[in-house]
């Protein structure tokens, strides 16, 4: 839609009250703008648009960062504006250029606004053939979630592929008879008659279950239950699950290989597990141990169903399951698709789109998956009600998803903790259980915390509040992460002062720099110490001769003769 001047001018209002997002981006753009900058903005938020449902993005130039009108003079003068359109559509795909180039005067200054049309439907916009993306407000090659999430509005479907040459005669007998037997029971706990579908054929009753289509086989057929030559219709790429047994020095003790039928492999990789019994105390109220398998099974088949249904076979990869002593490392290829673990944990959480619908759909005709997306709050929740660490998901490699499951106590406090506030909800112990990790979180996750009492700091600085960690019984720790305050920190300079007698800053914070936070950084803990010194000068306490960092500290006379 192209709008008028009024229209563009309000948006422009609505844009700079919310600051950038995925689909707006600011410049200042003095006098000139880098053409291959312009275009890979342009790919970047004509995806985001489409990712978003949003029917344009903006780069708008003349505005900063914070955001302030500073105007630009982009083009004021010379080539003109408008001829940028048909410069764009040279380096895109599908020959696509801004929808319109606005001007105005904003504040006496003046501000142009482009235009950005989503990417069609299942096809990402390009810039000289790369795809891009944002990442928080930077662009990047386009990862390849959001590759997935456009590519699969065209409707395609790795897994709902006809195979040629397949028949029903490539299938394993014994896994197309655990199937019907699923499958009826699926549909009699939907309150269907179980007489119908067992008067069925196979090929029937396969068409019904959404594994067949129109009595030909695809290749979740020969996933799910294709016989031990079915990897032959794969183009030299074998689907695989990999069980792999490592020794405590990391060395590999043993492995095996599990190929189709994958409904009937995840039961034999199962068996290959170590489920040793494992004796703990987990609850205050008892001094008997309780005892447990290392690993629930449903947590086991969660996970597996989950690395089957979810796996993208066009990277030609397999699933790896490895055994360690106390944990079990699950590996699959392809991007994660909620982008964080923290969105996946969020009630009512649905993915924006399947990788292989038509096998989802015919593992959830077959209870080997949920179709209402609680797979990985379930497997969290097992974990959590075992007092067990909370799974790790590892998203650091591209196009790979690592999850580490613990099969003991790491850390009674832990246990602690979760016995201690049975209301914590699951996102929140994750949240917690990263904060003790020292890992990231999120702005507003920290707020979330703080206000429920449950974290502390100045951002990224923050540390889990002194009740959480008297409720797992680490209150000194608490204290090295939250420092012992200002005033105390100052009265320890005093006394450094009086011990030591006149002192540069670096030999102050070493006597007593531990008085602060440690979830500071070293700089950051430099900055803090230099802003005490400068308040108690002001407080007329201390002097020092000297501007720079060889300033020499000294108490001032009144505190000498006190």
């Amino acid at each position: 839609m192209i709008y008028d001047e009024v229209t563009v001018a309000d948006k422009l209002r609505a844009m700079m009250s919310k600051h950038e997002d995925e689909v707006v981006e600011f410049k200042t753009a003095g006098n000139t703008y880098n053409f291959n900058d312009i275009g890979e903005y342009f790919s970047a938020l004509s995806n985001e648009a489409n990712i978003r449902g949003k029917g344009e993005g903006w780069l708008v130039f003349g505005v900063s960062n914070e955001p302030r009108v500073v105007g630009s003079n982009y083009r004021a003068e010379g080539r003109s504006l408008q001829n940028l359109k048909q410069e764009i559509r040279g380096h895109t795909n599908q020959g696509l250029t801004f929808m319109e180039i606005y001007e105005l005067t904003v504040e006496g200054k003046r501000v142009i606004l482009f235009q950005i049309p989503p990417a069609i439907a299942g096809i990402p916009t390009t810039w000289n053939d790369m795809a891009y993306g944002r990442t928080a407000d930077a662009v990047c090659p386009l990862p390849m979630n959001k590759l997935d999430m456009i590519r699969y509005q065209s409707g395609y479907d790795w897994s709902k592929e006809i195979v040629d040459g397949a028949t029903f005669s490539d299938l394993d007998p014994a896994a197309v008879k655990r199937a019907r037997g699923l499958f009826i029971q699926h549909e009699v706990n939907r309150e269907k008659e179980a007489a119908f579908f067992d008067q069925l054929s196979d090929v029937e009753l396969l068409n019904k279950a959404g594994i067949l289509l129109n009595g030909k086989v695809t290749r979740t057929a020969l996933l799910l239950l294709g016989d031990e030559y079915a990897k032959n219709f794969f183009n030299g790429f074998i689907p695989r699950i990999t069980w792999t047994l490592y020794n405590q020095d990391g060395s590999v003790k043993t492995y095996e290989h599990f190929d189709t039928p994958f409904l009937l492999a995840v039961d034999k990789v199962f068996a290959k597990i170590r489920n040793v019994k494992y004796r703990y105390i987990a609850r205050q109220q008892t001094l008997f141990p309780e005892e447990v398998d290392q690993y629930d099974a449903n947590l086991i088949k969660e996970l597996l169903h989950n690395c089957i249904a979810h796996q993208d076979y066009t990277l030609r990869g397999k699933i790896n399951v490895e055994e360690f002593e106390d944990r079990l490392v699950f590996l699959n290829e392809g991007a994660f698709i909620p982008e964080t673990i923290e969105t996946a944990l969020e009630p009512g959480y649905k993915p924006p789109f399947y990788r292989n619908p038509f096998l989802v759909n015919a593992m959830v005709n077959m209870y080997m998956i949920d179709s209402n997306a609680i797979g990985i709050p379930r497997i969290f929740e097992i974990q959590k009600n075992r007092f067990f660490p909370l799974p790790s998901y590892d998203l650091s490699v591209p196009n790979r998803v690592r999850v580490t499951v613990y099969g003991k106590i790491l850390d009674p406090n832990y246990t602690q903790l979760l016995n201690s506030d049975q209301s914590l909800n699951i996102r929140t112990v994750f949240l917690l259980d990263k904060i003790q990790k020292k890992e990231p979180i999120s702005a507003e996750s920290f707020q979330k915390l703080k206000k429920q009492g449950l974290a502390e700091g100045r951002y990224p600085n923050v540390h889990v509040s002194f009740s959480v960690a008297q409720a797992v019984g680490q209150p000194e720790d608490y204290f090295k992460d939250s420092g012992l305050g200002d005033e105390m920190s100052m009265d320890y300079i005093i006394r450094a002062l009086e011990k030591n007698g006149p002192s540069k800053k670096d030999v102050l914070m070493k006597l007593v720099g531990s008085t602060l936070p440690n979830s500071m950084t070293p700089d950051q803990k430099s900055e803090k110490f230099s802003n005490l010194l400068r308040r108690l000068k002001r407080r007329g306490r201390i002097d020092c001769d000297g501007r720079t960092k060889g300033a020499i500290w000294f108490l001032k006379q009144d505190d000498l003769d006190h």
